[in-house]
């Protein structure tokens, strides 16, 4: 979502008619001029603080016979004259930022792409390298989980741009992704040769 005082992304997981209403209540704001919206909030924190209300109210609505239909979102982005942030926002409206301790944020089917991430991922790195190890932990997720599949989709937001950014999609067939497949798996192999055997004498 651009702006032209902020360039804003969502990615979301969770029940799918839930996720539809949240973006149709964020959509309907900015186009009524409400009294609050994407459009009135003055940094990214208000931002999440709006999103995780909206959400909220939508899955209250959504939600009976003693089922829940819960959506979680990230929000990332930036807004005009305030810092840029990362929002992991939870199902009951209340979120987390990402920070020096919690470099990364994760939704959805985490637990298999997640040790990657967390032997790769720093708080001072490139955006590349973030990217790549992105790539790998999905490519995990979907070889240990046959629910998730491709295409895997990226956005690269750049600070201080208030643009929309980099975006690729890359499908089952992309040649990119294979030969990172096979890098990678090829490269554990290695390294695990090179440990030291077990001494069972010891």
């Amino acid at each position: 979502m651009i702006q032209a005082n902020a360039s804003l992304l969502f990615a979301v997981a969770g029940n799918l008619a839930t996720t539809q209403a949240v973006i149709a209540t964020i959509e309907r704001d900015i186009k009524s001029s409400a009294e609050e919206s994407l459009l009135t909030v003055v940094d990214m924190h208000k931002a999440a603080e709006y999103i995780g209300q909206v959400s909220a109210e939508c899955q209250q609505k959504t939600t009976g016979g003693g089922q829940l239909y819960e959506t979680t979102l990230l929000l990332a982005g930036e807004i005009l004259g305030s810092s840029n942030g990362l929002y992991l926002i939870y199902p009951q409206g209340n979120f987390i930022s990402s920070s020096a301790q919690v470099p990364y944020l994760q939704i959805g089917e985490a637990k298999y792409g997640k040790p990657i991430l967390e032997q790769v991922i720093q708080e001072q790195m490139t955006t590349d390298r973030a990217v790549l190890c992105g790539l790998v932990s999905m490519d995990a997720t979907i070889r240990s989980n046959l629910t998730v599949g491709p295409p895997i989709e990226l956005c690269v937001l750049e600070t201080g741009s208030l643009q929309q950014g980099r975006y690729l999609s890359l499908d089952e067939d992309n040649e990119y992704m294979r030969n990172l497949r096979q890098s990678w798996y090829g490269l554990m192999e290695s390294a695990f040769d090179q440990i030291a055997p077990l001494d069972w004498t010891a």
